[in-house]
Formats: structure tokens, C-alpha cells, sequence
């Protein structure tokens, strides 16, 4: 097996776990918890915000740690951390400790990506790396798509799915140990990475994507269940058809390198305001499951974007070109989540869907390159 398609199936694997599952699960079992633990909006954004605060700590350690320790250690450190936060919160008996516990777990996703980049700057041909890139990224999608699935299958019962989504974990620790190298950039773990034009532009950019995006990462299933017609198992739908659109974000380097960065960048924010009124907005389950499929693919495409847009950044530190982007993304998300509960708890839902669905569209106004002065005569 060659280095891109060993490294890839095994990242793809461990993003499927600590983003699909680890991070993002906890928004699709969001109503069962509520009804055991009884959350409320603000404190369930609270929550949802401390997992990506969780993460965006965790992102920058690892990109400081790959540069230092290498890339596999990190990896499996990262499934390792999924697993007992995971089991943290199929056990967890009060909001505090599952509030601790969903911290842990969306921590491993920051934990996860860094490693990866560094592994394929490592051992991938360069005329294969973008695609390799969004290819791993992409494993978000399946992690989303198959526990939609799993939430239909066991019929809500959230403890259990959190439990079994653990012992997986543990299995794709074992794998990165066994299958990522450990090969170091040699930069300078720690150092502050330069603030170049593209670099403050991609700050902002993926900020404002990642507050939008909470929309319906973080409340997607309790804005679908507000809806008429919306079975019980709508919200295990909408899951399944957010994780099998964002697949298609294995496709952001493809279209990249094809169409460019800024182009796609914009068509893929645009779909995304779509999208989140879709969900939030939607008259029917039908509407709602569209927007979701095209929510997953416009979310997975947008970050594959900012991880090509970070190495280009930075391409003598990838490890720390993507945290970059992907840290900004969770900052937006740890001031959306919140935001977004006490939005739609004080004025309701079609104010604060149409409120971030407009952040989305802010996004586009920031460029990877500056636009040419044309004179005119």
C-alpha cells in the first residue's frame, strides 16, 4: 500500500471518529439528553461552546506537539482522548459532568488534525497532498453519516451509542500508532506564526464560516424537531444526510486547483446560508434533509478549503498552517453556539437562523489573495 492511500485511510478513519463522533455527535443526540438532563437552550449552547473551546485548545498543543514529539504519537493521543471523553459521556449522571465530559471529546478532535497534515507533508508525493488532505478531511462526513444510523438502530438511546463510539476509538488509536509516522517538521514548535495579509484574511474567513456553521452543528436537531411532520426519528435522518453530503468535501482540492480558491470559497459560503435557513427555516422534513446534505458538503468543502489555504500560508509548517484555519473555525464556533441559544431563546428561532445565515455570507468578503488594481484609462 502506498504512503497516501495507508496515511489517508487511517486519518480518514481517526477524523471520522474525533469529528464525527466525538465532536459533533453530541448536536444529534442533543434532544435525548435534554429530555434525561433536562438542558434548556442556553445551557446546552454553553456546552456545545465549551466542546469547541475544549478544541481549540487541544489544536493548538498539537500542532506544537507534532512539531516536537511527531506525528504519531499525537494521533493516537488524539484517539485515545476521544475514547475517555466518549465514555465520560455515556456515563455521565449530571449536566456538570457531561459538560466536562463533551469538553474531553471535542477536544480530540483539535488534537487529531494537526498530526495528519504533518503526516502527509512527510510522506506523500506533493502532487498528491491536497487531495490526500480533503480526502482525511472529508472522514468528518462518514463519522456523521454513520451515526445517524446508529441513533436510528438503538432508537435514542445516547449512553449506549456514546459507549460503542468509544471502543472504536480505541481500535483507530491502536491503527495511527501502528500506521502514521513519526517523522518531525524540524520548525519551531511553539513560535508564533507569522501575520501575513493571507494568513489575517483566513482568520477571518473561517471565523465568521465557523460561528455560522453552529446554526445547525450545534441546534440543527432542535430546529428540525420544532417542525411539523417531524417523526422521531427525523433528527437521526437529518444526521445521516448531513454526514453523506459533506463526502463530497473529498472533492475541495479537485475544485481548487480547477476553479481556484477564492472562486469556490464564495460559491461554497453562499450554499451554506442556504442551507441553515433550510434547516431552520424549512417547511417540511424534505426541505430540511436537502439542506442538510447540502450543509454537510458545503461544511467539509469550506474547511478543506482553509486547509489548503493554510499550507499555502505557511508551507514550511503544515502542521501549523492548518491549525491555523481550524483554529479560527472554533473560536467562531465557541461565540456562535452560545450566541446562537440565547439568540433563539429570546427572540426565537427565525431571527437567529436568519442572523447566521447572514455571518455566513459575511465570510466571503475575505480573499486568499488580494484582488488586482486594473487601471482604468
Amino acid at each position: 500500500m502506498t504512503p497516501a492511500l495507508r496515511i489517508g485511510a487511517v486519518g480518514f478513519g481517526l477524523i471520522a471518529v474525533c469529528y464525527g463522533f466525538a465532536r459533533f455527535a453530541f448536536g444529534l443526540f442533543l434532544p435525548q439528553i435534554d429530555g434525561e438532563l433536562s438542558l434548556g437552550p442556553s445551557l446546552s449552547g454553553l456546552i456545545s461552546g465549551g466542546s469547541f473551546a475544549g478544541y481549540c485548545i487541544a489544536i493548538v498543543a498539537s500542532a506544537v506537539l507534532t512539531e516536537r514529539i511527531g506525528p504519531r504519537a499525537v494521533a493516537a493521543g488524539a484517539a485515545l482522548v476521544a475514547a475517555l471523553g466518549m465514555a465520560g459521556i455515556a456515563l455521565a449522571p449530571s449536566p456538570l459532568i457531561l459538560a466536562v465530559a463533551v469538553v474531553v471529546a471535542g477536544s480530540s478532535a483539535g488534537l487529531a488534525s494537526p498530526p495528519m497534515a504533518a503526516a502527509v507533508a512527510a510522506a506523500v508525493r506533493r502532487d498528491r497532498q491536497d487531495l490526500t488532505n480533503t480526502v482525511i478531511n472529508a472522514g468528518t462526513s462518514a463519522g456523521v453519516a454513520l451515526s445517524g444510523p446508529i441513533a436510528l438502530a438503538i432508537a435514542g438511546q445516547w449512553r449506549l451509542a456514546f459507549g460503542a463510539f468509544g471502543a472504536v476509538a480505541l481500535a483507530l488509536a491502536l491503527a495511527a500508532a501502528a500506521s502514521i509516522p513519526d517523522s518531525r517538521s524540524g520548525g519551531r514548535g511553539g513560535s508564533r506564526p507569522p501575520l501575513s495579509g493571507p494568513v489575517v484574511r483566513l482568520v477571518s474567513a473561517s471565523f465568521l464560516m465557523g460561528a455560522a456553521s453552529t446554526a445547525v452543528w450545534s441546534f440543527g436537531g432542535q430546529l428540525a424537531a420544532r417542525q411539523p411532520d417531524w417523526g422521531a426519528s427525523g433528527t437521526g435522518l437529518l444526521w445521516t444526510c448531513i454526514g453523506a453530503g459533506g463526502l463530497a468535501g473529498a472533492l475541495a482540492g479537485t475544485l481548487v486547483g480547477r476553479f481556484g480558491l477564492d472562486r469556490v470559497h464564495r460559491a461554497f459560503l453562499a450554499l451554506m446560508a442556504a442551507c441553515i435557513l433550510a434547516v431552520g427555516l424549512g417547511d417540511g422534513p424534505a426541505l430540511s434533509l436537502a439542506g442538510g446534505a447540502a450543509f454537510g458538503a458545503s461544511y467539509v468543502m469550506l474547511t478543506g478549503i482553509y486547509l489548503i489555504w493554510g499550507i499555502r500560508a505557511l508551507p514550511d509548517r503544515p502542521a501549523t498552517g492548518l491549525m491555523v484555519g481550524f483554529l479560527t473555525v472554533a473560536v467562531g464556533q465557541t461565540a456562535g453556539a452560545p450566541a446562537f441559544g440565547l439568540l433563539m431563546e429570546g427572540f426565537g428561532a427565525g431571527p437567529a437562523v436568519t442572523c447566521f445565515a447572514g455571518v455566513a455570507l459575511l465570510a466571503g468578503g475575505f480573499r486568499a489573495r488580494r484582488a488586482s488594481h486594473v487601471a482604468i484609462a
